[in-house]
C-alpha cells in the first residue's frame, strides 16, 4: 500500500499533507488530536473531515463523527469513507479502517479479502455508524495523550479482486487455537503448583533456550514427564506461553482499582521481562520495555532502572535516565532518595550508580 498522506484534526480545519497516489491502492492517516475537546464541542451528527487525498486517480476524504452521525449512535464514534468527486459510473472499492497499531488489519490480503462497495454520485459514502463505542475507545490503548490515529486502506477493485478472494494469513490464529485446545501437547511444565501443557516443537522454534532444553533432552532420551520451572509465578509463565503462541503481548487481567491495578501491571511486566530475558525472547523483551515506559514515575524509576541494567535493556535504561534528568523529576526523586536511600542500586548495581552520576553531570 502506498502512503497517501496524513490529516491532523484538532482545532478548526484539518491540516497536514495529502499525497496523490496514482497506484490502485494506498492508505491515508487521520490523526484526531485533542479528542476530549473535540468530543465536548462537536454535536451529534457533526463530523471532522480529513484533507482530500487521491488513490487510484480518484479523490477521497475520511469523515469522523466523535458523537455519532445520528441520535441513536450517540454513544459511538461513526466513521465513513467518502468519494470527493463526481462519478457517474460506479467505482468498486475495497476499503478498511483500523487503528494505527492494528497491524494485522493493514495487510493487503486483508483489504483485498473485503467485499467491494460501489461508490457513485448516488452513494458516495460507505462506512460504519457504530465503528466503536466511545467509552471503549477511551479505555483502550488506542487513545494516548488525548489522541488517536485511524488508518484508512483503499484498493480500487479490479476484475481479479471481484472474483478471486485470497484470505488473510491465519497462521497466528491457528497456532493460538492449538495452544488453547491443548491438542497434541507433548510437554508439561510445573510452575508454582500449576501445570501447563505445551508443544515442544513450537517452544523450540520460538526460543533457543527451550530448544536446547527440550530438543536436546529428546536426543539424549532423557525427557522428563514434567519440567519444573523455578523462581517464576504461574501467571507470568502463562503470559510467556501466550506470547510464544501469538507473538503479542497478552493483556493482564486486573481486578483492582486504577491505581492498584497500574501498580499490579507494572510488577507483572517486570517479572515478564525477566522471564523473556531468561528464555531469550527478544521481541517480548522489547514489548515489555515499551510498556514499562508508561509506568515510569518518581517512585518507580529507580526500580525500573535497576531492572533494565540487570537484563541489558539499554533502551529502557536510557528512557529512565532521561526521566531522571528532568529538573522537576530529579527534585522529587532526591527527596525520595533522602528518605529511602539508594541502597538497592548501590547493593545490586554499583556501576549503575556511577553511570547515573555521570549522566546527571553531563
Amino acid at each position: 500500500m502506498s502512503f497517501a498522506g496524513v490529516s491532523l484534526v484538532g482545532d478548526g480545519e484539518a491540516v497536514g499533507h495529502a499525497i496523490n497516489v496514482s497506484a490502485a491502492s494506498g492508505y491515508h492517516l487521520l490523526v484526531v488530536n485533542r479528542y476530549s475537546h473535540i468530543k465536548a464541542t462537536t454535536p451529534i451528527g457533526t463530523k471532522v473531515v480529513s484533507l482530500p487525498f487521491t488513490v487510484g486517480g480518484h479523490r477521497w476524504r475520511i469523515s469522523c463523527y466523535p458523537n455519532g452521525d445520528r441520535p441513536e449512535c450517540a454513544d459511538y464514534v461513526s466513521l465513513y469513507f467518502r468519494l470527493d468527486e463526481n462519478a457517474v459510473e460506479g467505482l468498486k472499492v475495497q476499503f478498511g479502517f483500523s487503528f494505527i497499531d492494528e497491524l494485522e488489519k493493514q495487510d493487503s490480503t486483508y483489504i483485498h479479502a473485503k467485499r467491494a462497495d460501489n461508490f457513485s454520485n448516488c452513494h458516495p459514502s460507505w462506512g460504519y455508524k457504530n465503528f466503536m463505542k466511545r467509552d471503549a475507545l477511551e479505555k483502550s490503548k488506542h487513545l494516548r495523550d488525548d489522541c488517536f490515529t485511524i488508518r484508512c486502506d483503499v484498493a480500487i477493485a479490479t476484475t481479479v479482486d471481484l472474483f478471486i478472494k485470497v484470505l488473510p494469513s491465519s497462521i497466528k490464529q491457528h497456532i493460538s487455537d492449538l495452544f488453547l485446545s491443548k491438542e497434541g501437547t507433548d510437554v508439561t511444565f510445573m510452575v508454582s503448583g500449576q501445570k501447563f501443557a505445551a508443544h515442544r516443537c513450537v517452544l523450540a522454534a520460538r526460543s533457543v533456550v527451550f530448544k536446547a532444553e527440550l530438543l536436546g533432552s529428546m536426543k539424549e532420551g532423557t525427557v522428563a514427564s514434567v519440567v519444573d520451572v523455578e523462581d517464576m509465578e504461574a501467571k507470568v509463565f502463562r503470559a510467556l506461553l501466550d506470547f510464544i503462541y501469538t507473538d503479542s503481548l497478552p493483556e493482564m487481567e486486573i481486578d483492582m482499582g486504577d491505581e492498584q491495578g497500574e501498580a499490579q501491571e507494572a510488577l507483572w511486566l517486570q517479572h515478564l521481562l525477566a522471564a523473556a530475558d531468561k528464555y531469550d525472547l527478544q521481541r517480548l523483551n522489547g514489548l515489555c520495555e515499551e510498556k514499562l515506559c508508561e509506568h515510569i514515575d518518581v517512585s518507580s524509576v529507580t526500580t525500573i532502572l535497576t531492572l533494565a541494567e540487570q537484563h541489558n535493556c539499554h533502551g529502557l535504561k536510557e528512557v529512565c535516565f532521561e526521566f531522571i534528568k528532568t529538573p522537576a523529576n530529579l527534585k522529587e526523586i532526591t527527596v525520595i532518595a533522602a528518605a529511602d536511600g539508594l541502597e538497592d542500586i548501590t547493593r545490586t548495581c554499583p556501576s549503575l550508580l556511577k553511570e547515573l552520576i555521570s549522566k546527571l553531570a553531563s
